[in-house]
């Protein structure tokens, strides 16, 4: 593994008296190759200069991103029961517990109510880093009374979503959230309340084949791979090479399942503006 991209503490050096961190300044770009110089990057909104390749952000900084300033966070005190007793290679209360512990969250989805462009809002993140932003109960659950939310304040949804798809360590369990917010943002789009839906880099599975894929608008970053299985599944299956860019943002909205490629830096304004369309504008 390279220098740049190993995950190890700090280096420090002596130059002058004065001890230089010489470790993590830099990042190389999947995308161009190139060495980024981390400040730069990241003032950037961790989107490359040179390219435009857009990097994996956590949750809270996509809420950064599109909200104007604080927000009150909801259901923080969720968490799974493990109703299959799961155990592969440790038991699965373990796993959520180490998850817990290295991410600070209880689970994937942070559920939270904040304005964005002064228009109030219920936004879901589901963060990649807890088990693959994998959906269990708890972030069905999140994301049904966030959708109950909005129902009752009449105010717009958005979820941005960064998932593996369904938690196999929940089974059937996890795969009943799919109908069980299908069911509720039905429920919204009849009561006429805007949902919007952010997909990221990636989107796969049961998350792509229920909320993912049914906003009123469907938006994704470019380069974010979204489908149900992913592109080495398929290409085993079928024995078929797949076309390039298979599965890409681009490719799908070339064929019809997207609305629109948005880059980072231009996201808020966008979804700003659809709302104004959906709803009018903010008074």
């Amino acid at each position: 593994m390279a220098w740049f991209t190993r995950d190890k503490p700090s280096v420090s050096t002596q130059r002058g008296g004065r001890t230089v961190k010489t470790e993590g300044l830099w990042e190389k770009c999947p995308g161009c190759s190139q060495i980024l110089w981390r400040k730069t990057l990241e003032e950037n909104g961790e989107v490359c200069p040179k390219c435009g390749y857009h990097f994996k952000i956590d949750a809270f900084a996509r809420l950064k991103l599109l909200l104007d300033g604080e927000w009150v966070e909801h259901d923080k005190g969720l968490r799974s029961t493990d109703p299959l007793e799961f155990f592969d290679a440790q038991p699965y209360k373990q796993r959520l517990a180490n998850m817990e512990s290295r991410t600070k969250l209880p689970d994937a989805a942070v559920s939270v109510t904040g304005t964005l462009n002064r228009r109030k809002v219920n936004v879901c993140a589901l963060e990649l880093k807890f088990i693959g932003g994998s959906m269990g109960c708890v972030v069905g659950e999140k994301i049904t009374r966030a959708i109950e939310r909005s129902l009752a304040e009449k105010t717009p949804l958005v979820i941005v979503s960064a998932s593996g798809g369904a938690r196999m360590q929940e089974g059937a369990v996890s795969l009943m959230q799919m109908a069980k917010i299908t069911a509720g943002l039905m429920r919204l789009d009849e009561a006429g309340i805007p949902f919007v839906s952010v997909l990221t880099d990636p989107t796969t599975g049961g998350v792509t084949a229920s909320f993912a894929m049914l906003g009123d608008l469907n938006i994704a970053e470019p380069g974010a791979l979204i489908g149900f299985a992913g592109p080495r599944v398929i290409e085993q299956t079928i024995r078929q090479k797949l076309p390039e860019g298979f599965q890409r943002s681009e490719f799908l909205l070339e064929h019809g399942f997207l609305d629109a490629v948005v880059k980072r830096s231009e996201l808020k304004s966008f979804i700003s503006r659809a709302l104004d369309f959906f709803a009018g504008p903010v008074t």
